[in-house]
């Protein structure tokens, strides 16, 4: 087997593209998700990766659900960590508990899945670890001020860990996708969604794929010499 990678969120979207690119790149990949349990089935029935539910923003449960992959496939060597809601609201009308569903998830997350795979990979020498950020955690967006809050964070959180981890083998990176062609994408109005691609200097939508072939990169030897670094891949939407 190869280098065992694991990926939140890993069975739709842009976590489902980054699990394929990694499983072709040989490595063994196991991909978690938090509700469907009938789409998890079929998605690995479809690539035979295997698939862990557990919820993400639960500190408890991902130490658990990390030891159970380590027992199943070996010690985690990459970590993406891709999971991420949105609930969207102008601040004024934001709810308290839209703010902390999202910073749970999409910020303390991150600290909750990187935690337990830090001290074997500092025993190894070696680890690779990618956080999938946001152009909106770059910019801001209206009516995201809890998504753009932990987007940002996550940025944040990367440059000070990949401080911590450059002595000992271990690199950490953000990618930060623009607008990607994913399901979620494909809800949005027809005249919102030519505004959308209008202030994309490329003309298009990113594709998942091309997101996903980032993180091979980031998660490969040949990137040992980069960390704490943000690879942008908005179609020129924002350049930081």
């Amino acid at each position: 087997m190869g280098k065992v990678a694991l990926v939140t969120g890993g069975t739709r979207g842009i976590g489902k593209a980054v699990s394929l690119a990694l499983k072709a790149e040989g490595y063994t990949v196991a991909a978690t998700y938090a509700g469907n349990d009938e789409k998890a089935a079929a998605f690995t029935d479809e690539t035979g990766i295997a698939t862990y539910k557990w919820d993400v923003s639960d500190y408890e449960a991902c130490a658990a659900g990390i030891a159970k992959v380590e027992e199943d496939l070996g010690p985690i060597e990459v970590l993406v960590n891709n999971a991420g809601i949105t609930r969207d609201a102008p601040f004024h009308k934001m709810k308290p508990e839209q703010w902390r569903e999202v910073i749970d998830t999409n910020l303390s997350g991150v600290f909750n899945m990187t935690h337990p795979v830090w001290p074997g990979m500092r025993e190894r020498k070696f680890g690779r670890i990618i956080m999938i950020s946001s152009i909106n955690g770059q910019k801001g967006q209206f009516a995201q001020a809890n998504y753009a809050a932990a987007k940002a964070g996550d940025i944040g959180f990367t440059k000070a860990l990949a401080q911590e981890g450059a002595r000992a083998g271990i690199t950490v990176n953000v990618v930060a996708p623009g607008y990607i062609n994913t399901d979620m994408m494909a809800t949005i109005p027809e005249k919102v969604m030519d505004s959308i691609v209008g202030a994309i200097p490329v003309g298009r939508l990113g594709e998942a794929e091309e997101i996903a072939r980032a993180v091979v990169f980031l998660a490969s030897e040949d990137a040992g010499f980069i960390t704490g670094s943000t690879l942008t891949a908005n179609g020129g939407q924002y350049m930081a």
